[in-house]
Parts: C-alpha cells; structure tokens; sequence
C-alpha cells in the first residue's frame, strides 16, 4: 500500500476514535469540540510531528562543525551516505540518553531529520553507526517517516484522552456515564491496533535491506543490531516509556515491555533481522570501487 494512503487511512481511523472518544466524554456537544480539535491536530501533525517528537526527545542539531570528533564524523558519514543514496540531505541530531538507539523523523525526504542517542555513538564503533545511519536513510527513501510520525503524535494523543477520561470519569450525570468511562479506558489498546495496523513489522526488514544497499556493508548493521538489543534495555529511555506510541519510531524498541508498552511493540524479532542481514552479506559481491564513505578501524574507548 502506497504511504501516502497508508497516512491517510491512519488520520482517518485515529481521527473517528478521537471523536468517539469526545462523545462518550462530552455527549454531542463533546464530539463535535472533538471533531474540530482532531482537524485541527491533523493539520498540525502532517507539518509539525516531526519537530514535536525532537523536541520531545530533547534532541540537538549538530553539524560538522562541532568540538567532539565522534559527532563531526557521525554528521559527516550521515550526510556521506544520504549523497550516496542520491538523497536530499537530512538534519542529523543528538538526543541525549544512554540507551543505545536511533529514529528518522520527517514528512518527506526533502524535510527529513535522523537522530541518534549518545548512547548509539559511545556503544558502536564508526562502521557500524554508518550502517545504523544507511537505516535511518532507507526510511526516509523509502517515505516510511510521515506515517510513523504521525502515528506517534496523534496516537499518542488518543493514548493522553483515554487516561484522562479514565482518572476523571467522563460524564457521570448521563446514564452511559459509567459505560462510556469503561469504554474509553479501552481506547489506549484500540490506539495501539491502529499503530499496529499502520506499522507493518516489515517496513524494518525492508530498511534494513535498503540501509545494507546504501551502506554497501549489511555485516556492519547486523552487528550493530546485536550490540544494541544486548545493551538497549539494561537503560530505561524514560521518554519512550511516557510516550510509548514514539516507540515504533526506533531502529531497536526502546520500550522496556511492561504495562501498555507490549500494546505498542511494532519491531520484529531482532535475531531474525540479524540473520536477514547475514545472507544479504554472504550473497553480496566484492566491491571493486572505492566507497563514498571509506571505512574506519574500531573505535577505542568511551566517548566522554
């Protein structure tokens, strides 16, 4: 299904629960406020989620020209690759957390960011964040970022409703008070089966495989992924865990998977992604030309 429809169909469908939602709160008088506020958010969504959720991830802009090494040469292997991929180039940000992970965000690739945690750049060595950041791209290339943004705010919105309605109580002066009450505590896991719908797990099988293609080194992501689900959830992203309809938006869950966390798992199986990547990396053939980005011996050492 083409993203683009794929969005719309998710706008739609978020958009009635929000409305259904303002119903049972407010009677008609609240679904109609619902009704225009969904418009409204919608609008805002398409040209704002992307530096919603950045801000939300108290993330930075950074350029190649900053102090620390490591992040000049993360900047300069990000946007290398994006030349490569024949792609416009994206804004590249730090978020600063210790949890080893990363997102791209951006209703297209002409207004696309990635951003990657200081816990991705201290944990993996320069290869493998290039092959991390030849991800990031493929989502961008491949549109997947309007759909997974917007998911992530407007879901995340009906999620905020629902436990309001819930610790609130709705209208209990009408006789469906106490039903519409119940009814709206369940919104939270009807929000989690349209991100779920919305998300196919195989947009990350296939941005791993166009990620390998960018990067010309599927080992350096296969390697890279087992690093981080062996680190990922030893640190809680406690931002993640606020706003779990972000979550889908990682590169590794960033959800430690307790409560409506599970309601919100979009990622598959991290070994079988691992192992996808392994037979793209025996079939590949020898490069005879030299790479847009060249490639860097390990890294030694923590970055401070």
């Amino acid at each position: 299904m083409n993203n683009s429809v794929r969005t719309f169909m998710l706008l739609a469908g978020l958009t009635a629960l929000f409305v259904v939602a303002g119903y049972f709160i407010g009677g008609t008088a609240g679904m109609l406020i619902a009704l225009v506020l969904a418009g409204g958010m919608n609008l805002f969504s398409y040209w704002n989620a992307d530096k919603i959720v950045l801000k939300m991830y108290g993330a930075i802009q950074v350029d190649e020209s900053h102090p620390e090494p490591l992040i000049r040469n993360y900047v300069a292997d990000t946007l290398a690759l994006a030349d490569r991929a024949g792609m416009p180039r994206p804004k590249v940000y730090v978020i600063q957390t210790e949890q080893p992970n990363a997102f791209a965000t951006g209703r297209n690739p002409q207004n696309a960011a990635v951003a990657a945690t200081v816990g991705l750049l201290r944990l993996l060595d320069r290869r493998e964040i290039r092959g991390v950041m030849a991800h990031e791209l493929a989502h961008v290339k491949n549109r997947d970022t309007l759909t997974m943004t917007v998911t992530a705010t407007i879901a995340g919105a009906v999620s905020a409703l629902a436990n309001i309605a819930f610790f609130f109580g709705g209208d209990r002066d009408r006789p469906a008070g106490m039903i519409g009450t119940i009814l709206i505590a369940i919104l939270a896991p009807i929000a989690a089966a349209l991100v779920q719908m919305a998300i196919s797990r195989g947009r990350e099988y296939e941005a791993d495989r166009h990620g390998a293609e960018i990067s010309g080194d599927p080992q350096a992501l296969a390697d890279a992924l087992r690093k981080m689900e062996a680190y990922a959830h030893r640190t809680i992203n406690e931002t993640a865990e606020r706003n779990p309809a972000t979550g889908q938006m990682f590169i590794i869950n960033p959800l430690a998977g307790k409560g409506a966390d599970n309601l919100f798992s979009t990622h598959p199986n991290t070994a079988n992604r691992v192992e996808a990547l392994m037979k793209l990396a025996g079939s590949a053939r020898p490069r005879t030309t030299g790479s847009a980005v060249p490639p860097t011996p390990t890294r030694k050492g923590p970055w401070a």
